[in-house]
C-alpha cells in the first residue's frame, strides 16, 4: 500500500514538474508582438499582457480581433491593389479596421528580410518624394530635379541577379552609411555592380569584386553582364506604385517600401500563394 502511494505521488510530482517546465518554456519563447518584451502574464480569456507596453493579445490567433475569413477577404483585395475605401465596400468592414490591418501587414513585411546575397549583385541608391531646395520658382517649373540637392528621401537597395531585392530608407548616401549595409547583406567574394558614385569606391577594399557602370558617360551596360538595370527596374516599379497612391507621408515610407519589396520578391507567385504566405507570417508574428 505504501509503495502504491509513493508511486502515485511520484507521478503527480512528475506531472506538476512537466507542467511548470512547459509554462517556463512558453514564457521564454513568447514575446510581445508590439515591443518584443518577454515579460508576459496571463489575463482573462487566455490572453497575454505585456508588462512593458500593456498590450493584450491571444497567442496563436490572428491579430486585431479579425477572423480568418475577414483577414482572407481583406488580403484578397489588398493583393489586387484596391485602396482602403474600396476594400471596405467589398468586405463590409470599417475602413479604420482595414487601415490598421494593412499597417500590421506592412509591419510584418519589414520582418520578412531576404537572406544574405551572393553571386552577382547590383547596388544603387534613389530618391523619393520631396522638393527642390534653394531654387528659383522659374527653375523649379521645369520639372522635379533628380537625386542629391533636394529634400527627397534617400533609399538604398541591393538586388541579386535572378533572385530577390532588398531596400531600406537611409539617412544619407555617404560611404560610412552604404558600405556597412553592403558588408552586412552581401557575402564576401561576390561581384558587386554599381555606378560611379564616390561612396562605392571602397567596395573592392572590403573583399568584393567591384564592377563599375559609367552612367555619366552614357554607359548602361558594357556587354559583359556588368550593369544595374535590374535594380533600376525595381526603382521604376516602386515609384510607379507610390505615384498611384497620390503621395504618402514621409514617416510611412518605410512601411510602403517594405510592402513593394515583398510584392516584387513574390511577383511570380499566385495570389492564393501570396495570401497564404501573408497569413502564415501574421500567425508567426502573433504567436
Amino acid at each position: 500500500m505504501i509503495g502504491v502511494l509513493q508511486q502515485t505521488l511520484k507521478k503527480q510530482n512528475l506531472n506538476i514538474l512537466l507542467r511548470w517546465k512547459c509554462l517556463g518554456w512558453m514564457k521564454k519563447t513568447l514575446k510581445c508582438i508590439r515591443c518584443g518584451c518577454q515579460n508576459l502574464y496571463s489575463v482573462r480569456r487566455e490572453k497575454k499582457r505585456c508588462s512593458s507596453c500593456y498590450y493584450e493579445w491571444k497567442p496563436g490567433k490572428l491579430p486585431l480581433h479579425l477572423t480568418r475569413k475577414e483577414w482572407s477577404n481583406i488580403l484578397h483585395w489588398f493583393l489586387r491593389g484596391l485602396p482602403v475605401v474600396a476594400i471596405a465596400q467589398e468586405t463590409v468592414i470599417h475602413k479604420q479596421r482595414i487601415l490598421r490591418a494593412l499597417t500590421y501587414v506592412r509591419e510584418s513585411f519589414q520582418k520578412d528580410i531576404p537572406e544574405i546575397f551572393s553571386g552577382t549583385v547590383e547596388v544603387d541608391e534613389t530618391y523619393i518624394g520631396g522638393q527642390w531646395k534653394n531654387k528659383r520658382h522659374s527653375t523649379k517649373a521645369g520639372g522635379s530635379k533628380r537625386g542629391r540637392g533636394t529634400s527627397k528621401t534617400p533609399v538604398f537597395g541591393i538586388l541579386c541577379r535572378g533572385g530577390k531585392v532588398w531596400a531600406q530608407v537611409v539617412s544619407d548616401v555617404e560611404a560610412k552609411t552604404l558600405l556597412p549595409l553592403i558588408s552586412r547583406r552581401v557575402e564576401l567574394g561576390s561581384t558587386v555592380c554599381s555606378d560611379t558614385w564616390k561612396s562605392y569606391t571602397g567596395v573592392a577594399a572590403n573583399g568584393y569584386v567591384h564592377r563599375l557602370v559609367k552612367h555619366n558617360e552614357g554607359e548602361y551596360s558594357d556587354g559583359k553582364g556588368n550593369h544595374i538595370n535590374g535594380l533600376e527596374g525595381f526603382w521604376g516599379y516602386l515609384k510607379r506604385r507610390l505615384a498611384a497612391k497620390g503621395g504618402i507621408r514621409k514617416e510611412r515610407l518605410p512601411l510602403y517600401l517594405a510592402e513593394y519589396v515583398w510584392r516584387y520578391n513574390h511577383r511570380n507567385d499566385s495570389f492564393d500563394l501570396q495570401k497564404k504566405l501573408i497569413l502564415q507570417q501574421l500567425g508567426r508574428c502573433h504567436v
